[in-house]
């Protein structure tokens, strides 16, 4: 027996007669092929140039290598591994085959290829009303625009001088009227890659993709050629996304999480991506990255109503109330102390690791001007305030931003020049004589130099009393019982 026979031959020839094996192999070789017909066999042996076939008759198949190379230019089949391809000639001893009808199948009719869907070869040859002249075997035959390809045309001059393979959807005339389509032949290729690929890979596999599309709500990624899923704009980033063009941008090449496949027959698989999970959740490390009391610099991300959210780290935020933006002035609303995308200093204040929260504080960072002010303004001392603003009850004099005191109007009235006061306008600086100091309780009282019932400006350092309200509160209803 052949070595030819042999690999063609049942397995158990211990228990097959010869009669029944010679029937065997007698039945494939009264098997005929003819130009056009479609062989799927296996790869008997690979040569350098030429891969041989078992084309299930007695004349093996022929097919160049280089026709089967993949995308990559590399040779991606082994021997006993099946492939389908087509007959484009033969002879007693020889079957040439190829991935599709070309030149070496000219003696093929086009009626033949339309009737059988066997692919062929053309060329674009020019671009014509609706479409594209292909020249296919020598004859013209017509490619619709919408069948040159699977998305959408844009520039069609870009297809001409290229080759492809075809399918000949309509074979009219004997010939005179031909029209071709590319884009079934791809619809069909990209239905085998994409069950190639969902069959090696699962939920939770890390896979590589380019960016295709950008829409308000995330990214298509084609990770296959016919496989596409798409990444929510809240998987692009673990830092807050507005638009998805702020990270990402058509034909970036991205590596991607397969969070979910949604399969159903018949229909295109639903494919939800990750991008941030490819990198840890900053959250994990935030009880070493990050202590209560840290003074840290972060972006303004979003402004609220009732504050400003700032991010201190990639995907960590955390909020500035709007009590925490500034010891010198009432904040009523956030923008006006920041801005959105505003780099600011802030203060750590609170950390909850379980809720995901973070509390910060912009004054906290700047400094509290009322800290240590017993030691800069000392009772007697003299002392340069403006006028921020006049009230019944006294006058309230602005130290410094966020530093305010008030002259209560019992002091203005005991005052030499008590008239020259009343002309004071917002604005006006003015010498004034420190009455007291209350730091708790942020209080300074202001007095006149010339007061009438004193020269002695050491008269009105505080004394320790019991049982008094405070100073600019006692200064306030005294003024008010005068009135009365």
């Amino acid at each position: 027996m052949t070595e030819r026979f042999k690999d063609n031959a049942p397995e158990d020839l211990d228990d097959i007669s010869f009669e029944e094996l010679f029937n065997s192999y007698d039945t494939k070789i009264s098997r005929e092929l003819k130009q056009g017909d479609m062989v799927t066999g296996k790869i008997i042996s690979i040569g350098k140039a030429s891969v041989y076939i078992d084309t299930g008759t007695k004349s093996d198949g022929v097919v160049d290598k280089i026709e089967l190379l993949d995308e990559n230019g590399e040779f991606p089949f082994q021997v006993n591994d099946s492939i389908k391809l087509y007959v484009v000639s033969l002879s007693e001893s020889e079957v040439i085959l190829s991935k599709a009808l070309s030149g070496a199948g000219k003696a093929i009719m086009l009626e033949d290829a339309s009737r059988n869907k066997t692919p062929v070869e053309g060329k674009v040859t020019g671009v014509i009303k609706g479409g594209f002249n292909v020249d296919i075997l020598g004859k013209r035959a017509f490619c619709p625009v919408s069948q040159m390809d699977v998305s959408y045309v844009e520039n069609p001059e870009d297809y001409v001088g290229q080759t492809h393979h075809f399918l000949v959807s309509r074979f009219e005339e004997k010939g005179r009227n031909i029209v071709v389509s590319r884009r079934d032949l791809l619809n069909e290729q990209i239905k085998e890659e994409q069950k190639a690929f969902l069959a090696k890979v699962s939920q939770g596999d890390i896979v590589q993709g380019c960016v295709t599309k950008l829409m308000p709500f995330g990214a298509f990624i084609e990770l296959a050629p016919g496989v596409e899923g798409m990444a929510h704009i809240s998987e692009l980033s673990w830092s807050r996304v507005e638009k998805p063009d702020e990270v990402l941008q058509p034909g970036d090449l991205v590596r991607v999480k397969l969070l979910k496949i949604e399969s159903k027959e018949g229909d295109t698989p639903k494919i939800s991506l990750s991008i941030k999970q490819m990198d840890a959740n900053p959250w994990d490390n935030m009880g070493t990255a990050f202590n209560p009391g840290d003074q840290v610099t972060g972006k303004v991300v979003r402004l609220a109503s009732f504050g400003a959210f700032v991010e201190i780290a990639p995907g960590v935020d955390g909020l500035v109330h709007i009590s925490e933006m500034s010891h010198t002035k009432r904040v009523l609303r956030p923008e006006d102390v920041v801005r959105q995308g505003e780099q600011v200093q802030v203060v750590i204040k609170t950390i909850d690791q379980e809720s995901k929260r973070i509390s910060l504080s912009i004054k906290d960072a700047l400094g509290d001007p009322w800290t240590g002010i017993t030691t800069k303004y000392i009772p007697g001392s003299m002392v340069n305030v403006t006028l921020e603003k006049k009230e019944t009850f006294g006058f309230f004099m602005n130290f410094v931003p966020g530093v305010t005191g008030l002259m209560p109007m019992s002091n203005i009235r005991n005052s030499s020049s008590s008239a020259n006061y009343d002309k004071l306008k917002p604005g006006d600086s003015i010498d004034l004589l420190i009455q007291e100091v209350d730091e708790d309780n942020r209080r300074i009282t202001l007095a006149s130099p010339d007061q009438k019932d004193s020269e002695d400006w050491k008269s009105f350092a505080p004394t320790q009393t019991k049982n008094t309200l405070g100073t600019m509160e006692s200064l306030f209803r005294e003024a008010m019982n005068k009135k009365k």
